[in-house]
């Protein structure tokens, strides 16, 4: 039986198959039930394999779809970035360009408003080293500028142009060592002169200790110096001590606050006067503005001359004395008898002269013969 089973194995499993088949589908026919046992046993047997296949699946439709987004997403992000990037850059040269129309528009307006024949230019560059206190502009002698031209903006002297060139010059900063402005005070008008050193404050020399200065004093430019035109702002005192030789006083230059990116070349300066110096309340006491005039009140003019111009202090003074001289019967100009001055004038007489007295000379040429 052995040997039968051994031989023939391979159909003896075929036929315990066959015979097996045929008694489930007698069963399932004597009891009138589907019972697919052949379908039970493939499913059974293809489920774990289909399961992998779909997990499988899944896990690389999931990875390519998630790989997929990632990747635009990530080119997304990166698009984003440069837009973002280019529009900084944008708002930063906007931003740039409105503050330059800006500092153009206020130099057109401070050129307008001064006399002086100005040139407009903008700094190209500084000079080598930190020391320097040089700057190069864009304008040279090709444009009518020259050496010992100042350059200034409109909140005040910059320094002067130490070399021209055909396309450019050199302008040397008020700080630098060896620069000097002469200048006056605004509030009690006392001159002296402004030292460059190095540092970003100047000196103010030739001052001596008694001098009424304090600090928040304003200078402007004197026009000693054949430089700056007189009336030009240089700076405000920061601090005051007294010295040896006089007191010792720092000031920092007006213009040289911020960094310069444009200013004027001053070609043919103009002398202005200097400001006078704002009336401000003591601290701790309101002062009203002035009142307006009264309805119908007349206002006060000017005095003025024949031709019409404004009279000064001077003037008035003048036509004082010449009123006392003609009263006293003195020609002024002549030599001869000096008019005592420390005597009242005659008051002008209808033709705005003064009426000469009876004993004077002048009243005996101008009196009719008697009959």
């Amino acid at each position: 039986m052995d040997s039968f089973l051994g031989r023939y194995r391979n159909l003896s499993v075929l036929l315990a198959l066959v015979v097996g088949q045929l008694v489930l589908l007698a069963y399932q026919v004597k009891t009138a039930q589907d019972v697919p046992l052949i379908r039970v046993w493939a499913v059974a047997a293809v489920t774990p394999l289909a399961r992998a296949v779909e997990a499988g699946r899944q896990a690389a439709v999931s990875f390519f779809s998630d790989y997929f987004v990632w990747r635009q997403a990530r080119e997304e992000n990166e698009r984003l970035k440069r837009e973002l990037g280019q529009l900084k850059l944008k708002n930063h040269l906007l931003a740039a360009e409105l503050a330059s129309a800006d500092r153009v528009q206020a130099l057109m307006q401070f050129r307008a408003q001064i006399p002086s024949k100005m040139l407009a230019v903008r700094v190209i560059g500084a000079g080598a080293g930190p020391d320097s206190h040089t700057l190069f502009v864009d304008r040279g002698a090709s444009d009518g500028v020259m050496r010992g031209m100042a350059a200034i903006t409109p909140e005040g002297i910059v320094g002067k142009v130490i070399a021209a060139w055909p396309m450019s010059s050199l302008v040397q900063l008020i700080t630098a060592p060896g620069a000097v402005a002469g200048v006056v005070s605004q509030t009690h008008r006392l001159r002296g002169a402004l030292r460059g050193t190095g540092a970003a404050l100047v000196v103010a020399e030739h001052f001596d200790n008694e001098a009424p200065l304090a600090p928040g004093e304003w200078f402007y430019t004197s026009g000693a110096d054949r430089v700056f035109p007189r009336g030009l702002p240089a700076g405000q005192v920061k601090m005051i001590r007294e010295g040896r030789s006089g007191k010792e006083i720092l000031v920092e230059p007006s213009a040289l606050k911020a960094p310069l990116e444009e200013m004027l070349i001053v070609l043919d300066g103009v002398h202005m006067l200097v400001p006078p110096p704002e009336a401000q309340p003591a601290e701790g006491v309101s002062l009203l503005p002035p009142p307006p005039p009264e309805p119908g009140a007349e206002s006060e003019a000017p005095a003025r001359g024949a031709n019409g111009a404004m009279l000064t202090d001077a003037d008035r003074l003048a036509e004082r004395y010449r009123r006392t001289a003609e009263a006293q019967g003195v020609q002024l100009g002549t030599k001869g008898r000096v008019p005592d001055f420390t005597r009242e004038p005659a008051p002008p007489a209808a033709g705005g002269r003064a009426a000469a007295p009876a004993d004077s000379p002048a009243a005996k040429k101008t009196e009719p013969p008697r009959p």
